[in-house]
């Protein structure tokens, strides 16, 4: 049993036991069980001015627990009383329940879930695409819409190997207008560099050819 944090006791061991016969010494276990017995002492206090509270509500007329809702039998009076005019608290005076029984009662008639139905569809979430770096350069060289703008300043550049691409993150509508504006040009491609090669120029050939067969010419001669 460990030691005790209170600082009452920080100063007796808990666990201190007799050297012979290795029980807990007997003080040890009469502290051990007075401290149980006030811990269930409080706790059967507690319970018993609970149980008192709650007795004297109920002399005095008021019951714990959820309140009532509206009964079923009282429900279309009260969904017909409502759009006529009757306040929420007149209704709930009048049939002896509470404001918010009235408004579950009569909840798809309230002025906020009339306009929460009338509302927009939600918004189009947007969606993420790489572009090649070279159509984000020509994009970006054109003439484009604050939006279409906004998603290319946006976008995230990712290195692939010697190129890269533009991480662009928009709704569907402005991905499909950037591909319309590419779909009749095509971005300037770079030029490509020449590799020298190993077998000498068609000139240097036929150049060479002529002095070949005079060589051989002569050797007949």
């Amino acid at each position: 049993m460990p030691k005790t944090a209170t600082p009452a006791f920080s100063a007796m061991d808990l666990t201190a036991r007799h050297p012979c016969t290795g029980e807990l010494l007997s003080t040890v276990k009469f502290m051990v069980q007075t401290l149980a017995a006030a811990g269930e002492l409080q706790r059967d206090l507690q319970r018993e001015l609970t149980y008192d509270g709650l007795r004297a509500a109920e002399a005095k007329g008021s019951k714990g627990g959820r309140r009532p809702a509206v009964a079923t039998t009282k429900t279309g009076d009260v969904r017909t009383a409502y759009p006529e005019g009757r306040s929420i608290a007149a209704l709930a005076r009048d049939h002896g329940v509470s404001r918010g029984a009235i408004r579950t009662a009569v909840a798809d008639l309230l002025p906020d879930h009339i306009a929460t139905e009338e509302e927009a569809p939600a918004p189009e979430l947007p969606v993420t695409l790489d572009m090649p770096g070279k159509v984000a350069d020509f994009l970006r060289a054109t003439e484009l819409e604050p939006a279409e703008r906004a998603a290319l300043d946006q976008g995230v550049t990712v290195r692939r190997g010697q190129g890269c691409t533009l991480r662009v993150t928009a709704v569907h509508a402005v991905h499909r207008q950037l591909l319309a504006r590419c779909g009749h040009s095509t971005a300037p491609r770079a030029p490509r560099r020449s590799r020298p090669s190993a077998r000498p120029a068609a000139s240097t050939r036929t150049a060479s050819a002529p002095s070949r067969r005079s060589d051989r010419d002569r050797s007949h001669r």
